[in-house]
């Protein structure tokens, strides 16, 4: 059973799959997990694969939640992206990482994708 953290998470998750494939993404994978990490989307941006970081927050007293990625944060999306496209064996595809930002404080939620919200980084 989710706590209501968890369970605010998979919500804003759902409204994030939603917006992307809304504006012509094709989701791929969510949650994906491998040993380094979790990404919570993968998806196509026409020729493009997107990582995809939800960030989410219930009003915008604390700022808006794409603020809220850190580098460290960023290094290890970085490095379970890499991870994955070796997995995947795409060695040559474009790829960026983009964020989510949903506020949720009222009826209809605040949602922004950032693209290409950071470089890869992992150093």
């Amino acid at each position: 059973m989710l706590n209501k953290r968890q369970q605010f998470g998979k919500e804003s998750e759902s409204i994030a799959v939603r917006h992307l494939k809304k504006n012509g993404y094709k989701i791929l994978e969510q949650n994906y997990h491998n040993k380094l990490g979790e990404i919570d989307i993968i998806a196509k941006d026409k020729d493009t694969l997107v990582f995809v970081e939800v960030k989410a927050r219930k009003s915008g007293l604390f700022g808006n939640p794409k603020w809220a990625i850190t580098p460290k944060k960023q290094r290890k999306i970085s490095m379970v992206a890499l991870y994955y496209l070796k997995a995947s064996k795409q060695h040559n595809v474009k790829a960026r990482f983009d964020v989510v930002s949903i506020v949720t404080a009222e009826k209809n939620p605040y949602i922004e994708i950032v693209k290409n919200a950071f470089e890869l980084a992992y150093v």
